[in-house]
């Protein structure tokens, strides 16, 4: 049987009200962020000094949130010990995914266009935020019966402070190059809904470049200098010297403009070297200029 609640008792330390169990006494401040605050208590059950850190409205409603990426509708902690310790966080239900949808039917341009459209608007907020999400695939975002789609799953986000893993991203979905993975998402994404199938599926991490640079070509020099891991590099020096293939030949009876959008994504902004604020204006002016094509007006009889 889980032991009884303790109860609780207030303290203000530093204009910040603390609301701790009885059994933390001697409560002083040690610092504060603007992620909250941090403070001194002696735990008497344990009898040890420990640090104390409360997070300033984690999941307070009026928090910025944007419709294209998932979001806290509630959180609850129905444990009364830590060894019993569970949070349920609880989200808007969708329902499917893109991968489900190809699997069911084919989509039109404009469908396939809606849910692109959804993906680098839900991008460009979370990128505002100095996240990369580095996890996205076909069955991550998520759709709802009115074809509202949402980014979720941040298990492997990283801020984009932080040194990165190279190994990081499901292989599938994977983009050559680390600092420009999100778009190369989008593109082995919008690829699957185009065709219905996984345009680069790698078995192992080697097949995985050698499927990439069968279709986009071996990379220049330029670009080999960007990639910093020196085995992968190497690695992709030693490959057959590949020409890049014509989309069109890929994806036979595609719309020209889905080909164009996908050169794009495959090698975005190549050869320019700009601050972070300058990638994000590209990324942003690229998304609001987006315009869907007039749609095609049936033939009437004569």
């Amino acid at each position: 049987m889980s032991q009884e609640r303790p109860t609780f008792y207030w303290q203000e330390l530093n204009k910040t009200i603390w609301e701790v169990p009885k059994h933390y006494h001697n409560l002083s401040p040690l610092g504060s962020s603007a992620y909250g605050s941090v403070c001194a208590a002696f735990n008497t059950k344990i009898g040890l000094c420990v640090a104390q850190k409360k997070l300033s409205r984690s999941f307070h409603p009026s928090l910025k949130k944007h419709e294209n990426v998932i979001g806290l509708l509630d959180v609850f902690i129905p444990a009364r010990s830590l060894a019993e310790f569970n949070v349920y966080l609880v989200t808007h239900l969708m329902g499917a995914d893109p991968n489900n949808i190809v699997r069911c039917q084919k989509l039109t341009d404009d469908h396939m266009q809606f849910l692109i459209d959804q993906i680098l608007l839900g991008i460009k907020y979370i990128h505002s935020a100095d996240i990369i999400h580095r996890e996205l695939k076909t069955i991550n975002p998520a759709v709802n019966e009115d074809c509202e789609l949402k980014i979720l799953d941040f298990r492997l986000a990283w801020h984009t402070d932080d040194e990165m893993t190279d190994y990081i991203a499901t292989r599938w979905y994977r983009a050559p190059e680390i600092i420009q993975l999100i778009f190369g998402s989008v593109g082995c994404i919008m690829s699957e809904l185009l065709t219905g199938r996984t345009l680069f599926p790698g078995i192992d991490h080697i097949d995985q470049l050698k499927l990439i640079v069968r279709l986009v070509r071996t990379p220049g020099a330029e670009l080999l200098k960007k990639i910093s891991s020196e085995s992968a590099r190497n690695y992709i020096q030693s490959l057959t010297q590949m020409l890049k293939m014509n989309f069109a030949d890929v994806f036979i009876g595609a719309n020209p403009l889905v080909l164009t959008s996908w050169r794009r994504l495959a090698d975005p902004y190549k050869s320019r070297d700009l601050l972070r604020d300058e990638w994000k204006s590209l990324t942003y002016n690229e998304v609001i200029s987006f315009v869907l094509p007039p749609p095609a007006q049936e033939e009437t009889e004569s």
